[in-house]
C-alpha cells in the first residue's frame, strides 16, 4: 500500500516507524529539515521537505497514486486543508488529526467527507477515554475495550500476596472452574523481553502481565492480582489543558467529586467560569505545600495532564507518595513508559501514541478491525473478523496454524465475550481478538485470508 504522511512529529513519526515495518510504501511530508532528516536516518521510508498544501510538493509525494494520505501536523486547520486537497489529486483515502473534540462528539453538524476528508481522529479525545477507562479499573495499568466491553484487554502487576504466584498458567486457570480470563502476553520484572505465555508459563512476583477478560472476569483478575476493587469517586486533575477540561467535565457528569489545578491564574478563572461543576484552585501542582492544602492525601486518583511531561511524572510521584491509590500521567516522551512500572505511577499514557496506534489499523490487512500496542511490550493485540472463505472458518482453535509467536485471546460472537479454548469451533462472522509478537504477525494475517 502506497501511504503519504504528512508531519514528521511524533504522531507522524511513530505511525512512519509502524507503517515502515509492515513493508508498506511510505513517504513522509515535513517543513523541518531537521525532523525529516532524523526520520531519513533512522527509517526506511522515503521524504519531501515542504509545505503539504502545495501542489508541487504532492506531485512529488506522488499523490495521485496513494492509497491513503495522512495529515498529522499539529495544525488542525492545516491537516484538514491538506487532506482536502490531497482528495482532490487523486488520494484514495484520507485522515487528518484535530484538535476541536466538537468534531468527534458532534459528527452531525459537518459532513467531512464532503470536503475530502474521509476520517478524523483527535488525540485529547482518545487521551480522555483512556483515562476514564483507567478510572473503572482502579487495580489495572492499561486496559483496551473490544467491543464495548464484550472483551477487555487488562494490564497488571502481580504482588507478591498474589494467590498464583509460582503456580502455572494452567493451575491458575484450573482455580476457577469457569475460565473468564486468558494470559496473552507477560514481561519478567527488570527485563524487557516479551512473553506469550503458555500453559507451563510460571507467574512470579512483579511480572507485567497483559490478560483478555469477559465482562465476568473481572473480579477474578482483581484476585489473581492480589487487589480488591475500590470505587474512585475523588479525582484530583492537574493542568487546564484540553484534556484536563474535557475530563474534568464528563467526570462530574458521571458524579466523580473533581478538582483541578491550574497555575495560570487567566485560565483558572476562564476554567472556572466554564465548569461549574468543578472546584477549580489556582497554585501550582508541583508545590508538595498546595497539594497537601487541597487534601491530597482524601483523593481517590490524581491525574496529571499538563504540557510539561516532567511536571506531570513529578506531580504524580508526589500524590504517589500521599497514598493515592491511582495516579495517571500524560507524557510526551515515548521513552518515559520504559519508566512507569520502575517508579511507581500506575500509567502513563501518550496522546500521539494512541492516536497513531488508532490511524494505524486503517491499513492492517487480513480483516483487521482493530489493533492497539501493548504498552512497554513488544506485542500487538489484533481483532479479526472472520470471512466465509478465510481459512480458520468452521474450524476448531486447535486445529488452526496458530504461529508460535501468538495466542488467541478471545472471541466475540453475537456481541458476547467468549474465552475460546481448544475445542472452540471458529464460525463465519466472529471476531477473533489475538495477541501476537511482531515475528508472527504476518503469519497470523493470513489465517484470516481467503
Amino acid at each position: 500500500m502506497k501511504i503519504v504522511i504528512a508531519g514528521a512529529g511524533e504522531v507522524g513519526y511513530h505511525l512512519s516507524k509502524l507503517l515502515s515495518y509492515e513493508s508498506h510504501d511510505i513517504t513522509l511530508i515535513e517543513t523541518d529539515k531537521e525532523r525529516l532528516s532524523y526520520a531519513d536516518t533512522h527509517l526506511d521510508i522515503k521524504t519531501v521537505n515542504g509545505d503539504a498544501t502545495s501542489f508541487s510538493v504532492l506531485k512529488d509525494a506522488y499523490i495521485q497514486d496513494t492509497d491513503m494520505f495522512i495529515a498529522v501536523t499539529s495544525s488542525q486547520s492545516a491537516n484538514i486543508s491538506i487532506c482536502a486537497i490531497g482528495k482532490q489529486m487523486g488520494a484514495k483515502r484520507t485522515i487528518a488529526r484535530v484538535s476541536n473534540q466538537e468534531y468527534i462528539e458532534q459528527p452531525d453538524f459537518i459532513d467531512f467527507k464532503e470536503i475530502g476528508v474521509d476520517d478524523i481522529i483527535s488525540p485529547e479525545w482518545l487521551a480522555s477515554e483512556e483515562v476514564k477507562l483507567l478510572l473503572n479499573q482502579s487495580a489495572f495499568t492499561d486496559t483496551y475495550e473490544f467491543d464495548d466491553g464484550a472483551l477487555t484487554m487488562t494490564g497488571l502487576t502481580l504482588s507478591s500476596e498474589a494467590p498464583f504466584v509460582g503456580k502455572t498458567v494452567k493451575e491458575a486457570a484450573e482455580f476457577y472452574p469457569g475460565l473468564h480470563f486468558i494470559p496473552i502476553a507477560l514481561q519478567r520484572h527488570e527485563t524487557q523481553y516479551t512473553i506469550i505465555p503458555r500453559g507451563d508459563t510460571v507467574f512470579k512476583a512483579r511480572d507485567r502481565i497483559y490478560f483478555i477478560t469477559d465482562k465476568e472476569g473481572e473480579e477474578e483478575l482483581y484476585k489473581l492480582a492480589g487487589e480488591t476493587k475500590k470505587a474512585i469517586r475523588k479525582v484530583m486533575i492537574l493542568g487546564g489543558s484540553n484534556i484536563g477540561r474535557q475530563l474534568a467535565e464528563e467526570l462530574t457528569e458521571l458524579d466523580y467529586k473533581v478538582k483541578l489545578v491550574e497555575k495560570d491564574y487567566e485560565k483558572a478563572l476562564d476554567i472556572a467560569d466554564t465548569l461549574t461543576k468543578t472546584l477549580v484552585i489556582h497554585g501550582d501542582g508541583r508545590n508538595v505545600g498546595t497539594l497537601e492544602e487541597e487534601s491530597i492525601t482524601d483523593m481517590d486518583a490524581f491525574i496529571a495532564v499538563t504540557n510539561d511531561s516532567e511536571t506531570n511524572i513529578m506531580a504524580s510521584l508526589v500524590a504517589k507518595s500521599k497514598q493515592v491509590r491511582k495516579t495517571i500521567a500524560l507524557v510526551e516522551n515515548m521513552d518515559y513508559f520504559k519508566l512507569s512500572h520502575s517508579i511507581g505511577i500506575n500509567s502513563l499514557i501518550n496522546k500521539k501514541l494512541i492516536a497513531a496506534n488508532k490511524i494505524f489499523r486503517y491499513v492492517r490487512k487480513g480483516n483487521v478491525i482493530a489493533i492497539t500496542k501493548l504498552n512497554n511490550m513488544n506485542a500487538e493485540l489484533l481483532e479479526f473478523v472472520v470471512g466465509q472463505n478465510t481459512k480458520v472458518c468452521d474450524k476448531r482453535i486447535v486445529d488452526m496454524d496458530i504461529p508460535r509467536g501468538a495466542v488467541i485471546g478471545g472471541v466475540i460472537r453475537d456481541k458476547k465475550g467468549i474465552i475460546a479454548l481448544g475445542d472452540f469451533k471458529i464460525r463465519a462472522g466472529d471476531r477473533l481478538v489475538m495477541c501476537c509478537l511482531p515475528r508472527a504477525i504476518k503469519k497470523a494475517e493470513k489465517l484470516f485470508s481467503k
